[in-house]
């Protein structure tokens, strides 16, 4: 349990610098002379990073184990931090990013293969759920928190300040993290079985109707909460910094609460599927009110993300309902799989809804309509991925 305990705290930490942006999105502008598109491309830089490295850090986590694979790479995460917080120009705090991406990869890939390895099967979803819930606690820090401590120290001082909690949960992991004992079947093979592995679980074809809902759902959920909520409630609205972090952090209570209540949701109801395709027509639903009407009033939009970002939250459920298609051996590469699709999907809804939001600021759409378009797109996009996943075999625990 102490394992878990650190990994929930480092977890922390990674989920803060998935949404941070949002809170500080008009000043790193001003400071870094972004534009729409570079913003995007800023904030996707986490998730790129992330996401490339899902199939190596598989490798890893199945060959060395999740205590080295996850120590290691966070200090990738500290340099990325730091350079973060001294970047005076876009191409050092997309590089920062991306570093921080990097280092974060691992975290909770390795939670998971130690609930996968060390805690029965039907649990899995629970307590991977629990992770979440746990982990969004980030989310909480990089809302008010961080709007009150980027006005105390600046937004560079703030950003420097979490670099040093980076380092102490590195730390910890090293310190205390426990490897799952090793496997009858060998793990560690040649570099060429290894791959082999990875080109298996690609290969798994009840996993296919699966990618697009993947790459989509929790795109949604980290690109309204961690990208565009804050510069919809500015630019709509008319929020000042703190203002924004506490409507933000409403989006957190959403998430947090639904990361516990979706994890024993299988159990009770026995299936994954189902609930996963509820959730994201409800999710759907919310943005089509808000592409119908941008400009409502700022409770009814505040409702409306929360419900997106709170019934689309439902990544444990859907990563418990891939690795049930996944052979034990293959735990690591399995999950950092899955977890490709996700992080990829949310490395390209934040670049593409950049260049969309780009788009219409060349083109001088007013911002009401500019909203209109991001949340009609994303209600397609989503609602496309579930026509699919329809055909996707249920696996209820």
């Amino acid at each position: 349990m102490a394992s878990l305990v650190v990994f929930a705290l480092a977890y922390t930490l990674s989920q803060f610098f998935r949404s941070f942006v949002a809170v500080i999105a008009p000043e790193l502008s001003a400071d870094l002379g972004l534009d729409p598109a570079g913003l995007g491309t800023l904030s996707a830089a986490w998730f790129i990073a992330f996401a490339a490295a899902q199939i190596p850090v598989g490798m890893a986590l199945d060959r060395f184990g999740p205590r080295r694979t996850a120590s290691l790479l966070m200090l990738a995460a500290v340099a990325g931090a730091l350079l973060f917080a001294a970047a005076h120009s876009e191409t050092e705090a997309v590089t920062g990013m991306a570093l921080i991406g990097l280092g974060c990869a691992p975290v909770y890939m390795a939670a998971l293969m130690v609930i996968g390895r060390l805690y029965p099967a039907e649990r899995f979803a629970t307590l991977s759920s629990a992770m979440l819930g746990f982990g969004a606690g980030g989310n909480l820090l990089g809302a008010t928190p961080l709007a009150w401590a980027a006005g105390l120290l600046g937004w560079r001082g703030a950003i420097t300040g979490v670099a040093g909690l980076v380092a102490v949960s590195a730390l910890l992991l090293a310190l205390v993290v426990r490897d799952p004992p090793a496997l009858a079947k060998k793990t560690s093979g040649g570099f060429g079985e290894t791959l082999a592995g990875v080109a298996q679980v690609l290969a798994t074809r009840r996993l296919w109707p699966l990618i697009p809902i993947t790459l989509v759902s929790y795109g949604i959920v980290a690109t309204m909460r961690g990208l565009w909520a804050g510069p919809y409630l500015a630019e709509i609205h008319h929020l000042d910094p703190v203002a924004r972090g506490n409507a933000l952090m409403a989006l957190v209570v959403a998430m947090t609460v639904a990361a516990f209540a979706y994890g024993p949701l299988d159990r009770l109801l026995r299936t994954r599927r189902g609930i996963v395709a509820a959730g994201n027509w409800v999710a759907a639903a919310a943005l089509v009110l808000l592409a119908a009407a941008p400009a409502m009033p700022l409770a009814a939009a505040i409702a409306l993300l929360m419900t997106v970002v709170g019934f689309g939250f439902n990544y444990a459920v859907l990563m418990a309902h891939g690795k049930a298609f996944v052979p034990p051996h293959l735990l690591g590469r399995g999950v950092t799989v899955m977890n490709l699709y996700f992080i990829g999907g949310v490395g390209l809804m934040q670049v593409g809804t950049g260049r969309l939001m780009g788009w219409a600021r060349a083109e001088q759409l007013d911002p009401v309509t500019a909203y209109r378009l991001l949340f009609a797109a994303l209600a397609a996009l989503l609602i496309g991925s579930l026509l699919i996943y329809r055909l996707a075999e249920d696996a209820p625990p």
